[in-house]
């Protein structure tokens, strides 16, 4: 089994939730599944650039445009996407560990995935829709916010982010341990909230490694 897992948290691991959360998912992915190759890629250490024009004309014109051929500098532009996105196709698993910021995703985040999912690096895209490139079988969002969210809540746009933009590239299965009420000056139980998440995040792993590990060489 191979997890992708990718880190869009600055903090240090003892300030973090979000990291805390993936401590918890490796080490029972560890424990479970020994074998698992897991490739982490921490977004501030090696943070991906915008979306330039020149990388949008190599990955979107040959969709619309026919005979549309990238340029070298639109090739260069997308070396970072195509980067990433070996990486991506080649796992079974892809774990975000995300904090929430303003209500949704931090933007060194989506600036990510307006790179990975991104035609013809993680999918083909024609009039029958995309065509998965990837094998990824399952997403796991690792997420913390400072204050709490009931299910669905209308200010929490992070979850629906992250669910409709893999959705469209076909990965249907997303899990979610989120430890919200970290605002410890506002909630007094926000250690136990984040023990929860922590439990929800080793038995997340648990799942993971029991379906998949497996099923996946």
């Amino acid at each position: 089994m191979n997890i992708l897992h990718i880190c869009a948290d600055p903090k240090p691991t003892e300030e973090s939730a979000t990291k805390q959360l993936a401590v918890a998912f490796f080490t029972k992915i560890a424990q479970l599944s020994p074998d698992t190759n897991i490739t982490n890629v921490d977004l501030y250490e090696n943070p991906p650039p915008y979306l330039s024009y020149q990388a949008i004309r190599g990955f979107w014109y040959p969709v619309f445009i026919e005979g549309h051929q990238p340029t070298e500098l639109e090739s260069k532009e997308g070396a970072y996407a195509i980067e990433q996105g070996k990486l991506f196709n080649e796992s079974d698993v892809v774990v975000l560990t995300v904090p929430m910021w303003n209500y949704s995703a931090p933007g060194i985040l989506k600036s990510w995935m307006d790179q990975v999912l991104s035609p013809s690096v993680t999918y083909n895209l024609d009039k029958t829709g995309a065509r998965p490139l990837h094998r990824v079988k399952r997403l796991v969002l690792l997420a913390s916010s400072g204050d709490t969210f009931k299910e669905e809540d209308p200010r929490d746009s992070l979850s629906p982010l992250i669910r409709d933009a893999f959705q469209a590239v076909g990965i249907y299965e997303l899990s979610i341990a989120w430890a919200d009420g970290q605002y410890e000056f506002i909630y007094s139980d926000s250690e136990q909230r984040k023990a929860m998440a922590v439990e929800a995040a080793d038995e997340l792993a648990e799942e993971i490694a029991e379906e998949l590990g497996s099923a996946v060489s």
